[in-house]
């Protein structure tokens, strides 16, 4: 898959989307790359994994360019040998919400207690179902991005702000 990824991106408010959730797996992700917004991942999900390309953001984390490739999971435990310290490891609930999907990541290790969830948009502009577990947008706040928490855990955040 390559092309513009469109997305927004919320805290979660409590665990109630665990009941509405339809599907869940376990991800573990490194960066062999991530420097000027701009991204090399690998990413083990559950039995499958992928090298995932991103570019930088120029309207303000909306969107950016993204190519994914499936790789074997053998290749993808090779790649993670030339990842940058600090490996990501969160379970992701799939919640339908109108016409979209909401994933729901709940992140542990050094970002355990962090929860947050994005929707991916055909435009911008769209219109979305937000259900009642969101809370607050963080769309373009670097510290949420998955390639800071790996550099800035959560847990040395102290009180959110």
């Amino acid at each position: 898959m390559s092309g513009m990824e469109i997305e927004r991106k919320f805290l979660v408010l409590d665990q109630s989307f665990k009941r509405e959730a339809y599907a869940h797996s376990h991800i573990r992700q490194g960066y062999i790359c991530s420097e000027r917004g701009r991204t090399v991942r690998v990413r083990q999900r559950d039995d499958t994994a992928f090298l995932t390309i991103k570019g930088p953001s120029l309207d303000g984390g909306l969107s950016r360019y993204e190519f994914e490739k499936e790789i074997s999971v053998d290749e993808a435990k090779h790649l993670f040998r030339l990842c940058e310290p600090g490996v990501i490891e969160k379970t992701r609930w799939l919640v339908k919400s109108g016409d979209h999907t909401f994933e729901v990541d709940e992140f542990f290790g050094d970002n355990e207690g962090l929860v947050m969830a994005e929707v991916e948009l055909y435009s911008a502009g769209e219109d979305i179902i937000i259900p009642a577990f969101i809370g607050e947008e963080v769309t373009g706040d670097r510290r949420y991005y998955n390639s800071q928490l790996r550099v800035h855990p959560f847990k040395e955040w102290g009180v959110r702000t």
